[in-house]
């Protein structure tokens, strides 16, 4: 059933929790932004064209499915669930935004986003990313739910993941980014 209707007056209920809470609350504006990246994700996975680079042993669609896989879990962790991303997941995200840094040219300034469409595709990921994680802290901030350090700290490295597969995108098509003229 993809509809039940107790969901009419506005609330809903989150996991082991029988209180419904607002749909405007802020653990119900952070399931929803989770949601929101996890499906653009999905959008990005499959514009992720056969000769992306493999990035420590994984191809893009695998870097992006992992991703979303940790999103589902933090999602349970928000919904109340005795689920955790964990250390290990903070330490392969950072592995491969130094992975992927490596292979390209320093950052020297901010870029325009663009370039390719696979690439603007993760710009607009890792700003949604970026809504996503203020709508987490809010949560932590609010004490209603108790959120592991290090669900914050993936949260945070999801944009420099994001942003680093964008500008791989780029680099792969070779597409010289473009820095803003202030003019």
């Amino acid at each position: 059933m993809l509809f039940t209707g107790k969901g009419d007056g506005g609330t809903t209920k989150t996991f082991g929790n029988s209180q419904p809470v607002s749909k405007s609350s802020a653990i119900a504006e952070a399931l929803g932004s989770m949601d929101e990246i996890n499906s653009f994700l999905g959008l990005c996975k499959v514009h992720i064209a056969a000769p992306f680079i493999s990035v420590n042993g994984m191809t893009g669609p695998k870097i992006v499915h992992a991703i979303q896989q940790n999103l589902f879990t933090i999602q349970a962790e928000l919904a109340g669930a005795d689920k955790r991303v964990g250390e290990e997941k903070v330490k392969e995200a950072e592995t491969l935004i130094n992975t992927i840094e490596s292979i390209l040219p320093p950052i020297t300034t901010f870029f325009i986003s663009g370039g390719t469409e696979l690439a603007a595709l993760f710009d607009v990921a890792r700003t949604i990313a970026r809504r996503a994680e203020r709508r987490v802290v809010a949560v932590k901030e609010e004490g209603n739910r108790p959120l592991d350090a290090h669900t914050l700290a993936y949260m945070n490295r999801l944009s420099s993941l994001l942003y680093a597969l964008a500008r791989l995108s780029n680099y792969i098509s070779g597409i010289t980014e473009e820095p803003p003229s202030y003019k």
